[in-house]
Order: C-alpha cells, then sequence, then structure tokens
C-alpha cells in the first residue's frame, strides 16, 4: 500500500465543461477532493477509499485520480489502473475481513444507479449468510428478470 503526500486533493484540476455532481449544491466533485485518510490503495492514476456509506464489512471504490464521469471517458491506462485496483484492494479485504465473495461493479450514468458523476468501481465483500438467497447476484437491480432459474421459457 502506498500513501499520498500531504495534498488532501485528488484531482489535480477538474475541467471547467465537466458537470458537477447534482447532489453537491457548490459545484464540487465528491471524489476529487476526499480526505486521504480513506485510501486504502493508491496508484498515479487510481485510488481505493473505504466507502462512506458500505453495504458490508470492508466494501471499497476505486476511483480514477482524473475526473472522468464514465468508464466511456477513460483511457485504456486508467482503466487498467482501475483494475489493478480491484485486485490490490481485494488482497487488502481478503487479509483484513475474510469475506467468502465479492460483488464488483459499477453504475455508470443515472438510469443505472450513478449518484456521483465521477467514475468509481464498488468492490463489494460478501460473507455467508448476508442475504437469504444470494443467487443472482447483480441480476438484482432489475428484480423481474433476477431469478433467471425460475423461468419456465428457454
Amino acid at each position: 500500500m502506498t500513501r499520498e503526500p500531504a495534498d488532501r486533493t485528488l484531482c489535480a484540476a477538474v475541467s471547467e465543461d465537466v458537470r458537477p455532481n447534482p447532489a453537491d449544491a457548490t459545484g464540487h466533485c465528491a471524489f476529487c477532493s476526499v480526505d486521504l485518510a480513506r485510501a486504502a490503495w493508491s496508484s498515479p492514476l487510481a485510488i481505493a477509499l473505504w466507502d462512506l456509506y458500505p453495504v458490508s464489512l470492508g466494501h471499497a471504490l476505486i476511483v480514477p485520480r482524473r475526473h472522468a464521469t464514465s468508464w466511456g471517458e477513460l483511457a485504456a491506462n486508467e482503466k487498467a489502473a482501475l483494475t489493478a485496483g480491484i485486485d490490490a484492494v481485494r488482497a487488502l479485504i481478503d487479509e483484513r475481513f475474510q469475506p467468502h465473495a465479492y460483488n464488483v461493479g459499477y453504475n455508470d450514468g443515472g438510469p443505472a444507479g450513478q449518484t456521483i458523476e465521477h467514475f468509481h468501481v464498488h468492490v463489494i465483500p460478501r460473507y455467508q449468510g448476508d442475504v437469504l438467497d444470494p443467487r443472482g447476484g447483480i441480476r438484482w437491480v432489475l428484480p423481474d428478470k433476477a431469478a433467471y432459474w425460475q423461468s419456465t421459457s428457454q
């Protein structure tokens, strides 16, 4: 794990043409100025943060350092850095919390559930018994389609 210098800003600069997070009336991006004490891991292009609103013990976010709202806006090296961050933070979570499984993913755009307009990947540790029936996992974002194993049509 590498730690950042005392500089408390995550993004060096945010382009004026990037839309601010609508939840932030001041126009400041929640991930462009974070407290680096939340950092679990970092690299020159990405940082892993412990989620302020975790859905499970060890829930982390992998965030590109450059402000981008969507996966499609990221350069190949930034995408690679995010993937490396997933691997690194999973190893850290495994060591600290010993989860039984993971959900890893992102919400890309408002209709997909993105609430902070700075791209980020969720790494969510899962624990045996944390839900009654975990089958379908991420498919439950659309509940009517989730239980595909109960479908009578092929």
